[in-house]
């Protein structure tokens, strides 16, 4: 194997995902074999020499998160101990990230200690796609690339369907920034749902600051979990005279209730990316898509491997 070729791992969270980049990228997947003892210790095996190559190791952390971390780690410290290069660890989906802060007292700041423990198992590079925090970046000490499903949206959806007759919908204050990228890039009009939340996975819309009046509306977050949030919005867009209201998310968690809120809900359509592998009920669901990132995420990896920009992807 060529020193300077692209060595591409994954583990189990989304295989489906890591095919399509290797597909992409013209290259074949790394032989590995990660099972479970009875007792469910995580155990990993590289099948293959690795010693001096830069290895990419795909592998979202996303349900079930804890075992997912695990099977990333341990195959990280095995790439270590047999002597690969370099690990870039592509986390298509970063778990524990809305952990970003301090919310109250005694309390942790897990996407710290997911970084802290991603550098002590070996990574030497991130790569992740639309953080739920920006800040998180600065957790690190090593090299991190932050992506952006926006070019995928737009491409594979949005100017296919929408105009700048749209108005794009942030869900909540946090997602203004990224809303706002959007309705500039298909020079439409945006407007900002305020929301209280009284607890985690429960929230109430409030305000809806902006006309909606007779438009299509798209809402736009980086993930959804449990859906309450985006239905609530949906809702609030709906009774305030909308004609259409649609969802685009780079992460589809669709913990819980999710899907069947989905389905119950004003939404015409949910997009989301392959950043998360999707479940039955997902899939089954008429109102949901998925889009593919792995073209997003093979070119990138190509970038990264050839020293090349990768902010010019989205510039």
């Amino acid at each position: 194997m060529a020193a300077n070729r692209v060595c591409l791992f994954t583990g189990n969270a989304n295989p489906d995902l890591a095919l399509e980049i290797a597909h992409a990228l013209d290259t074949p997947l790394g032989d590995s074999r990660v099972s479970r003892f009875s007792d469910g210790e995580t155990f990993c095996e590289i099948k293959e020499n690795v010693r001096g190559l830069d290895i990419y190791l795909v592998q979202p952390t996303c349900s079930p998160v804890n075992d997912n971390l695990m099977e990333l780690l341990i195959m990280c410290d095995a790439l270590r101990r047999a002597s690969a290069a370099s690990i870039t660890a592509v986390l298509p989906y970063y778990g524990y990230a809305r952990q970003d802060r301090k919310v109250a007292a005694r309390t942790p700041i897990t996407s710290k200690l997911v970084a802290d423990l991603l550098v002590a198992a070996g990574v030497s590079r991130v790569v992740c796609v639309d953080l739920h925090a920006g800040q998180i970046q600065g957790f690190f000490n090593i090299p991190f690339d932050h992506l952006y499903a926006m070019p995928v949206f737009l491409n594979d959806y949005l100017t296919a369907h929408y105009d700048g007759a749209a108005v794009f919908i942030a869900p909540d204050a946090g997602g203004v920034e990224r809303t706002r990228a959007y309705s500039k890039r298909l020079g439409a009009k945006f407007a900002i749902i305020d929301k209280r939340r009284e607890r985690a996975n429960v929230s109430e819309v409030m305000h809806l600051i902006g006309d909606v009046r007779d438009r299509d509306c798209i809402i736009v977050d980086d993930m959804i979990d449990t859906a309450g949030t985006l239905c609530n919005a949906a809702r609030a867009v709906m009774e305030h005279g909308a004609r259409s209201v649609v969802a685009v998310a780079t992460h589809g968690v669709l913990s819980g209730p999710a899907v069947q809120r989905i389905a119950e809900s004003p939404l015409k359509q949910v997009v989301v990316t392959n950043s998360i592998k999707a479940s039955d009920e997902a899939r089954a669901c008429p109102k949901i898509t998925q889009v593919s990132i792995a073209k997003l995420l093979a070119e990138a990896i190509r970038r990264i491997h050839n020293s090349d920009s990768v902010s010019s992807l989205f510039a």
